[in-house]
């Protein structure tokens, strides 16, 4: 339930951005995102989010007030005016450890997985949903707050076990609630509850999502806000907009076309045949599908209803921005509107302005519009899907109205000059507000190339440095190094890489395959030291103070230098983003100062998931036909 939200500002309209969820709960109306379940209280706060909205579009002339998202939650310690006190943007480094305030705060959630149909552009498909929503539910806190999240899996018909992962956060002494199967826990088995715990230690934009192979493809993903200061005033905070390619097909489908035996056609491996082509775009989990392309009887609803949102003249907007797919690079823009960007990931950045954003799978960016001095009528928000993946349908809209317009856009869009389809905004003009300078010569240095094959079985699977990624459910490699174990040469297929007590590490990622890819490293925001075509020559881009995020493209015949900190011990998951490539099992696990993972406390909650796991794999074999995560 994202697009609107609390906090009530000014005298516009309330819309939200859901898309139809049909044999659920469905309300009438619209409510703002966590709007009825938003977490209050000053010291332990309980949020469990409700059922989603209806699918009908809002009308302007029933909103009597509009609510947006807070400058921050106000049920917390206010010293010097804020819940983080005098911290602000401009003097201190967020990512250094410790530097992040305690409010004492604990904002506490209730969720439960389990499948559902669904139609979020119109067409019928089967999901796999949150409380019964999509997007899932918000997660809304202040910087420095702590997070509790319960979540039950009744994921039946048949039977699934899943994890949660909180993309983006460190999860200093929270590594075990990373939330990836095989490598830091054990999957939360079917009928079985589990508690994740973790602070707020960054602030700004992003999201969670399944990690239990590809489900958050069938829609288990979900806005996340963390308040903090802000490098950049604003007047109106739009909320979270999560862009996001569509199937109309369940995720394990795609899975199993993605995983498949490759045809062999004339002699020649038919590759094009196990890549998935999506069927739509959408924003907020909205889209309107054109029914006359449905010719296998799949139900299909008409005229679908759009996300849609209401700006004021004159005053600036905040509008947070994830690309939540599965596969696609998205291109985000608004008709005859500019936007500031401020913030890249979880990285307040020095702005600068462009007419599209452009995002790939996992990246997120804040940006700031103006609303236009003598603005009337509506506008079109779009979401363009770009040619770096195949979408059968790549554009989706969202309006945006002034002055409670009720009227369709007829606005052009922006041209679009980019020539790389697959590349994001360029490094060379991105600099963090917070300047860092990272150490120019690393403890140590890894080259990873990033290939393709199809192995011994006729399966198409990706490579990093020739090895593909599978894990063992059963024996988590976190837990394993917590017991001393930290080799595993009979289990080459997990791809640990011991870096033991080295405090800084270079990654050179060369990219041989026929596809880009989003690089996505857990635990960490990475220092992004270059990127680009051909192979690296040695050159950092800003080297007194780099962009700095936790997801970046690598392009095709391309290269991505990246360097971090050691700072945080624990076994770190570093992947491509793309759901079907990790599916193929492009990933490597990043093993942290092993000696002091052997220090960490396990929690008994985390033990008892692997028995409970054991107990139901005892009776039931999870068909795990990919990686796994």
């Amino acid at each position: 339930m994202v697009g609107a939200a609390r906090g009530m500002v000014g005298d516009g309209c309330e819309f939200a951005g859901v898309g139809q969820v049909i044999g659920v709960p469905m309300g009438k109306g619209v409510p703002a995102p966590g709007h009825g379940s938003h977490p209050t209280g000053s010291n332990s706060s309980s949020g469990s989010s409700g059922s989603s909205g209806s699918s009908g579009s809002s009308s302007c002339n029933t909103c009597s007030s509009s609510y947006y998202l807070p400058k921050f939650l106000p049920d917390g310690p206010m010293a010097a005016g804020y819940p983080w006190g005098g911290i602000t943007a401009n003097n201190t480094n967020p990512f250094g450890g410790g530097q992040a305030p305690d409010t004492g705060v604990t904002r506490s959630f209730n969720w439960t997985i389990k499948r559902a149909v669904g139609a979020p552009d119109g067409v019928q498909k089967p999901m796999i949903l949150v409380n019964d929503q999509f997007p899932g539910p918000s997660i809304e806190a202040n910087w420095g707050d702590n997070i509790q999240v319960t979540v039950t899996n009744e994921i039946t018909g048949p039977d699934e076990g899943t994890q949660i992962h909180w993309h983006g956060f460190l999860m200093h002494d929270s590594v075990a609630d990373d939330g990836v199967p095989g490598v830091q826990q054990c999957p939360i088995a079917p009928g079985q509850t589990y508690t994740f715990n973790f602070k707020a230690e960054l602030y700004g934009t992003s999201w969670w999502h399944a990690h239990y192979s590809a489900q958050y493809g069938s829609g288990a993903f979900g806005p996340m806000i963390v308040y903090g200061p802000s490098n950049v005033d604003y007047d109106i905070d739009i909320g979270a907009v999560l862009l996001s390619d569509n199937y109309h097909r369940g995720y394990f489908d795609v899975v199993e076309q993605v995983m498949g035996v490759v045809p062999i056609v004339g002699g020649v491996p038919n590759i094009p045949a196990i890549i998935p082509v999506s069927d739509s775009n959408l924003i907020n989990g909205k889209n309107s599908f054109d029914c006359s392309q449905i010719t296998d009887g799949t139900p299909c609803t008409p005229n679908a209803p759009l996300a849609e949102f209401q700006f004021t003249r004159g005053k600036t907007h905040r509008i947070r921005i994830t690309n939540a797919g599965s596969d696609g690079v998205q291109k985000f823009s608004i008709d005859n509107h500019e936007l500031l960007v401020i913030a890249n990931d979880f990285t307040p950045i020095i702005p600068y302005t462009t007419k599209i954003v452009t995002l790939a799978v996992g990246q997120r960016a804040d940006v700031i519009v103006q609303g236009l001095a003598n603005g009337t009528g509506s506008y079109w928000m779009r979401a363009n899907l770009s040619a770096c993946a195949p979408s059968a349908n790549p554009l989706a809209k969202a309006i945006i109205h002034y002055d409670y317009s009720t009227s369709l856009p007829t606005s052009s869009p922006w041209p679009d000059t980019s020539t790389d389809p697959c590349a994001t905004d360029d490094l060379a003009g991105i600099q963090p507000w917070f300047p860092i300078s990272p150490t120019k010569e690393p403890d140590t240095t890894v080259t990873i190339d990033i290939s393709g094959t199809i192995n011994a079985t006729g399966h198409f699977v990706w490579t990093m440095n020739g090895s593909s990624f599978r894990a063992n459910y059963n024996h988590p490699t976190l837990l394993l190094a917590n017991a001393g174990n930290t080799s595993y040469p009979f289990d080459p297929q997990w791809n640990v890489y011991n870096f033991g007590s080295n405090k800084t590490v270079r990654f050179i990622f060369n990219n041989k395959s026929p596809a880009a890819h989003p690089m996505h490293l857990h635990g960490h925001n990475f220092f992004v030291l270059n990127a680009g075509l051909g192979t690296w020559d040695g050159t950092i881009i800003n080297p007194e103070n780099p962009q700095r995020r936790d997801t970046q493209e690598v392009l095709i015949g391309g290269f991505l230098v990246v360097q971090i900190d050691m700072d945080n011990p624990g076994v770190w998951p570093f992947h491509c983003h793309i759901a079907w490539h990790i599916s193929g099992g492009l990933y490597v696990n990043v093993m942290e100062r092993p000696d002091d993972i052997q220090k960490i406390e396990i929690d008994d909650d985390v033990i008892q998931v692997c028995k409970d796991w054991a107990s139901f794999t005892n009776t039931e074999l999870p068909d795990e036909i990919d990686s796994g995560v």
